[in-house]
């Protein structure tokens, strides 16, 4: 259905600026964003995509990837239509680049989406697969709908948004995973069609100005934004603005929508970039997409032992106390943590929401 949005300004000149995210879209009556669900209508933006999703499903909170953020839980991932970026490499883009929306197949309220999270042992729900940042009033609902059912939210998001915006955003958000695309300006122009500094901005506005939970995903292409040193530069930024205790994650690169000819990023290339990052101060660095127990498991900075092991999706080791702590040490291991970690495994388990209900699938591979 559609909602009237927030964020928005008539200008002189008869037409809509949209501003929920640094495009600052112009529109006629009728137009819509380049995101193609944020539209101008009746002289005011609507967002054509409220109580629609492109599907529902439990999936492990180490595939978002969150790795200090309730190790071992289940989350409820969904998204909508659309996205604010046009990277050539997306592998959703299905999803965020779709113009038809008898993709939106599932019609869902906030409070049945919390409602059907809560009843599967949830312990939060995922916007994802395509940016929430172009859906916010209905993240913003979903949200408020799962605070009433003590579900923790979770964005998974470039962080293109406008200031004002990013405030009621992230206001409502309990962890987030942002992808930096790359630390180079002409990637991010010719790429993905967006600003750099943009990302940049919200990642310090998280860091300097929230209580939330962040952790950094860069999908390294080969010869693109692989090179050591725009690592090196990009892991010296994070550690002088953010510090060294946010994780982040190089995950590798396979062939997809515009980038087909492109070569699936070499192992090396990724253990190369995480020792860059260890060696420049950053303390939980890890390696996506890719078979990597080391690579991807969790350790202690102070005395190197292993806090949680990790095969694929699979925790196989836990040695943190009850408070977080290094079980050897006594080291703090920042992140979100309970007593225990979840269960769930690797299961990935589709969920479908209709007519007030929901059904849960058989696990799908």
């Amino acid at each position: 259905m559609n909602l009237p949005g927030r964020y928005w300004q008539r200008l002189n000149d008869g037409r809509i600026q949209c501003e929920i995210c640094p495009r600052l879209c112009k529109l006629h009556n009728g137009q819509r964003g380049l995101c193609f669900v944020r539209q101008a209508l009746e002289n005011q933006i609507f967002l054509t995509t409220y109580g629609r999703s492109s599907g529902f499903c439990i999936d492990p909170i180490e595939k978002k990837p969150l790795n200090h953020f309730l190790p071992g839980t289940p989350i409820l991932s969904f998204g909508t239509a659309g996205c604010n970026l046009t990277c050539k490499f997306c592998q959703n883009w299905d999803i965020s680049k779709s113009r038809e929306f008898d993709k939106l197949s599932e019609v869902a309220s906030p409070e049945m989406i919390a409602e059907a999270a809560k009843s599967n042992g949830c312990r939060s729900i995922a916007f994802t697969y395509n940016d929430p940042v172009i859906f916010l009033e209905y993240a913003v609902d979903v949200a408020n709908a799962c605070r009433e059912l003590e579900i923790k939210t979770v964005a998974v998001t470039a962080g293109y948004i406008q200031p004002k915006a990013r405030i009621e955003f992230f206001n409502n958000i309990d962890a987030a995973n942002i992808d930096l695309k790359s630390f180079n300006q002409k990637f991010y122009k010719k790429i993905c069609g967006g600003e750099l500094n943009a990302v940049l901005d919200t990642l310090k506005y998280l860091k300097n100005e929230t209580n939330i939970w962040f952790e950094i995903t860069t999908l390294l292409i080969p010869d693109e934004n692989d090179s050591p040193k725009e690592i090196s530069s990009m892991t010296e930024w994070i550690l002088e603005h953010l510090g060294p205790n946010i994780p982040l994650h190089f995950s590798a690169f396979h062939p997809d929508w515009k980038m087909q000819d492109y070569k699936i990023t070499p192992h090396y290339t990724l253990t190369r970039s995480r020792e860059i990052a260890l060696a420049n101060g950053l303390r939980n660095v890890y390696v996506g997409n890719v078979h990597d127990k080391s690579g991807s498991s969790t350790y202690c900075y102070n005395c190197e032992k292993l806090l949680i092991g990790r095969d694929w999706y699979e925790l196989n080791d836990w040695n943190l106390n009850e408070n977080g702590d290094c079980q050897y040490c006594g080291t703090r291991c920042s992140g979100i943590f309970e007593k225990l970690p979840g269960k769930w495994g690797s299961k990935r388990i589709p969920v479908k929401i209709q007519n007030n209900s929901y059904s849960v699938n058989a696990q799908a591979p």
